[in-house]
């Protein structure tokens, strides 16, 4: 089956799903040239107001669609956890998407991605990140097995490059994201990171994924682990446990 165009089959989501929105952003591989056979749309829908934000995913013309359904103010708020979180997901989503519509509230939303993607994550502490990357390193030095060696490998990734892009006072990336973040940062850094991680399930094994997880910590202290405390909030108990039969 031939598909239509991709910006046909969004605008066409918005008027049958969304008749009252303002408008939206049709964001993604698709925007940025990279799409593949079974890349989605991605589409950021703006009202004016909204009792609350949701999404919501369809399937129009043979084309999958993520629909992230927001207004000024909930849009606003996942902003600040794109902030807090150091992942500019809905940032650059508004950012660099494709326009589709002329109001107001459209570039007015526009403008704010693109000063928040401006002005940089919040600072880093890189304390809690330095004992994590320690304990996957320990591991990945004896797995038990192949199997093993292939889950730690896996939870490793994600780490280990937000914990070198959080230390360049960079916005960081997660999962599929993480190659092209690195590449935009640094590329000879990212072809190191990404050689290192398929090599690691080869035969020579993880000795240089296990060195640049050394290199990463070493301005920063280097590997973490005697001494270090995290406490629970207080509230993070049920009260009258105590007297609780056990089940």
């Amino acid at each position: 089956m031939t598909r239509p165009p991709p910006e046909t089959v969004a605008r066409a989501v918005l008027a049958r799903e969304h008749p009252g929105a303002v408008g939206a952003f049709m964001a993604g591989s698709i925007v940025r040239g990279e799409a593949t056979e079974t890349s989605d749309i991605d589409l950021v829908v703006l009202y004016a107001s909204l009792e609350h934000a949701w999404r919501h995913s369809l399937e129009l013309d043979g084309w999958p669609v993520e629909v992230f359904v927001h207004d000024p103010e909930t849009l606003a708020w996942f902003f600040e956890e794109d902030r807090k979180q150091g992942i500019p997901s809905m940032h650059s989503m508004v950012a660099e998407g494709w326009i589709l519509g002329d109001h107001p509230l459209l570039q007015a939303a526009r403008d704010r991605a693109r000063a928040g993607l401006a002005a940089g994550p919040p600072p880093w502490n890189p304390d809690s990140a330095r004992y994590g990357l320690t304990d996957l390193r320990d591991d990945l030095r004896s797995p038990r097995n192949p199997d093993e060696r292939f889950a730690i490998v896996a939870r490793l990734h994600d780490p280990l490059a937000d914990f070198w892009l959080r230390a360049q006072g960079e916005w960081s990336a997660k999962g599929k994201s993480v190659p092209r973040r690195l590449k935009a940062v640094d590329p000879v850094f990212a072809a190191r990171f990404g050689a290192a991680f398929r090599d690691a399930l080869g035969p020579d094994g993880p000795k240089d994924l296990l060195a640049l997880v050394d290199e990463v910590l070493a301005p920063h202290g280097g590997p973490r682990f005697a001494g270090f405390r995290l406490d629970a909030p207080a509230d993070w108990r049920i009260p009258g446990s105590e007297h609780e039969e056990a089940p």
